[in-house]
């Protein structure tokens, strides 16, 4: 999914009717909100995926040594 699949006609439409549901004021901590939690869902997932990655490390690092 990117944003070419949206285009730049529907981006701008879903900008104007945030712009008008939420209003010029409460937009930028709308903004900054989704930014920080996209930022700390990304963190989240690297931590995931380093887990995942020293597990099998270790599983194959098990099964080596036992096969020696």
């Amino acid at each position: 999914m990117s944003l070419g699949a949206i285009g730049v006609p529907g981006l701008i439409l879903i900008l104007i009717i945030a712009l008008v549901v939420f209003g010029p004021k409460k937009l930028p901590e709308i903004g900054k909100a989704a930014g920080e939690t996209l930022r700390e869902f990304k963190k989240s997932a690297k931590d995931i995926t380093g887990d995942a990655k020293e597990e099998i490390d270790e599983a194959k690092a098990a099964v080596t040594d036992k096969n020696q």
